[in-house]
């Protein structure tokens, strides 16, 4: 039993160490790249990629698990071959991936995937075109070393190990010992018990993206990929190309087609007293317009919001881009319309590529950060958020465990608490040092979301009081916030990510499960108006970046609102079906029937044609990302 159970617990560590050591080893093969690289910033790598480490080690682990328990029934020679096979057979995998993520960085700028895999199997010679023979000849060698160092370890680590083995008397005893053991390997492999799974975006850890790479285990990040690869570019081809190409144009907001564009003054419309104001982007989990009674919802229920839409700027026409959270984030922050067989989130290398509200804000000297109560790893969020421009985050992990109460993590008040003290702290820094830059922050609640359990009580409904709950939370702020000097110069976006929990029993295929408020409020707002153009939460960016005259080529999606030479129409998606509302016609496609689902309004199946175009389109541009 002794002789067993340490034998695993020194595979498993032996697998951990070799991906420990590639790090640093990473690091100094692209010496030029992280130059400005201290130690301290490699034991962060390090400590950092620990998480998708221990977790590969986990799946790498459990062969040995189930062969230490055969080991207590036989120590054949078979046994002992099929062992050795293992071994052989993950030192040349290893060696293969660490060698080839190695190669590729360069050229690539992200660690390995399945792109590269795709790649050679559809056209070897292709792949292979831009490297030389004497590249892929040092290549193999390389391999070939690496592969015999690994599995000269591992055989000695093995021998030693079987050397002291022996058929215990107990058989069975062992057998489920040692398979509980190799059961507990779940966890590290899941990641602990948190509500998020392993995934590369629980390594991002720093503004620096190289560093974040360098954190990637290659062999973590290839497996993940593989486990979700498709073949966007062949996805939903409705026509072809160039027709799509030219329905687009009619689709995409004017300076994406022309940068030089722009709004006459005379046709502006100026939402903000001035050019560079702060900005708070406050995104309310599952939120429906059904909530609030100035959009035609039910009464007493988020009475705040409904209160400061009086004082604000409320569009009323407005849509959520698809179902889940992770879908509505990259819409909202990169204008990025969400897809329906697919979250980009999951693809770190996709979501590094695209533009975002954060990154144009900081370009532009804003500060950014984000404060989510939640655990920041939840589908890839952490690495979308570190790469879309965000300086920090503010997560779970922030707050003392006695205040995640919530199966979520820290209740919403307690998060808009420390966004405030943040505010307040950073009015006093700016007045004693007089250097006060714009800042954009945002903040995603999380207890609007089941099991709806709030430290609040006012309505008898547990889903409609976890959003009163909220809302309160909402209006808490905004008045504690109007006493700050901060608030005169600052404009706050308010935004559902979809809507969820209320209504019940959504049905993906009506209009009304997209409906949500866009509302600004703040003191920077020049006065109260309702907007009743449509838009997705996708048109966000352009509308915001134009609002602060600052350019939004970058989002190719994303439209201007309140440019009149703007096409002016929302689009939503779900798993297999998509949705494009104008006010003359509402529609929804099933895409898996291929059949219109819902065709409403003065001019029925308007758009469906261009909604295809807009989808086909949409998933030409994941391809190339």
């Amino acid at each position: 039993m002794k002789e067993r159970l340490i034998g695993l617990i020194k595979t498993y560590i032996l697998f951990v160490c070799i991906f420990i050591l590639q790090k640093p080893l990473f690091i100094l093969y692209y010496s030029s790249l992280y130059a400005n690289t201290s130690w301290t910033d490699t034991f962060q790598v390090i400590w950092n990629g620990l998480p998708l480490d221990l977790s590969l080690a986990g799946y790498l682990t459990a062969i040995p698990g189930l062969l230490f328990i055969a080991s207590a029934w036989t120590l054949s020679s078979t046994l002992r071959r099929i062992w050795n096979g293992y071994y052989l057979f993950i030192s040349i995998l290893l060696a293969v991936i660490f060698i080839v993520d190695l190669g590729l960085y360069e050229y690539w700028g992200f660690r390995l995937d399945a792109t590269p895999l795709f790649y050679f199997f559809s056209s070897p010679k292709d792949a292979l075109a831009s490297i030389s023979i004497w590249q892929v000849m040092g290549g193999i060698v390389a391999m070939i070393l690496y592969a015999s160092l690994l599995y000269v370890i591992f055989l000695w680590i093995q021998r030693g190990i079987w050397r002291r083995m022996k058929l215990p008397y107990r058989r069975l005893s062992v057998s489920g010992v040692m398979l509980l053991l190799t059961g507990l390997l779940f966890i590290p492999i899941r990641g602990g018990f948190t509500v998020s799974t392993m995934n590369t975006g629980k390594v991002y850890f720093s503004p620096n993206l190289r560093l974040n790479h360098a954190a990637i285990n290659p062999a973590f990040s290839l497996m993940e990929s593989l486990s979700k690869q498709k073949d966007f570019g062949k996805q939903y081809r409705f026509m072809e190309p160039a027709q799509a190409d030219e329905l687009m144009k009619k689709l995409a907001d004017p300076m994406v087609l022309d940068s030089a564009a722009a709004i006459p003054d005379t046709l502006r419309t100026a939402l903000f007293k001035t050019e560079r104001p702060n900005v708070i982007l406050v995104i309310l989990e599952s939120f429906s317009s059904r909530l609030m009674s100035t959009l035609g919802g039910e009464p007493d229920i988020a009475i705040q919001m409904d209160s400061l839409a009086k004082g604000g700027v409320l569009f009323t026409n407005f849509y959520a881009n698809s179902f889940r959270t992770d879908r509505g984030l990259v819409a909202i922050l990169s204008g990025y319309p969400a897809q329906p067989t697919t979250s980009i989130m999951k693809y770190p290398r996709k979501t590094q590529n695209l533009p975002a509200i954060a990154g144009s804000l900081r370009n532009a000297g804003y500060q950014t950060k984000y404060y989510y109560g939640g655990d920041a790893d939840f589908t890839n969020m952490r690495s979308y958020l570190m790469s879309s421009g965000f300086d920090a985050i503010v997560s779970d992990e922030d707050f003392p465990v006695s205040e995640r109460l919530s199966k979520w993590g820290a209740h919403d008040h307690l998060v808009f608490n420390r966004l405030l003290e943040d505010l307040k702290a950073e009015a006093t820094d700016s007045v004693a040092t007089d250097n006060a830059r714009p800042f954009f922050r945002t903040l995603q609640t999380s207890s609007s979301h089941e099991p709806f359990e709030v430290p609040y009580r006012r309505l008898a409904n547990d889903r409609l009081n976890a959003f009163a709950y909220t809302d309160s939370c909402v209006g808490d702020f905004v008045k504690r916030f109007r006493e700050l000097p901060q608030w005169k110069n600052t404009v706050m976006v308010l935004v559902p990510d979809h809507v969820g929990a209320y209504p019940e029993y959504l049905d993906n295929m009506t209009i009304s499960r997209y409906q949500v408020p866009l509302l600004l409020v703040g003191g920077a707002i020049s006065k109260p108006r309702r907007i009743d153009i449509y838009g997705s939460q996708h048109d966000i960016a352009a509308t915001l970046l134009a609002q602060l005259s600052l350019p939004h080529q970058e989002f190719m999606f994303s439209k201007d609102m309140l440019n009149p030479a703007s096409p002016h129409f929302a689009f939503f998606a779900v798993p297999d079906a998509f949705g494009m509302v104008t006010p003359d016609n509402q529609l929804i496609f099933n895409c898996e029937a291929n059949a219109v689902a819902l065709d409403e309004g003065s001019t029925k199946g308007k758009n469906l044609l261009p909604g295809k175009a807009y989808l086909q389109k949409l998933y030409d541009d994941i391809a190339k990302r």
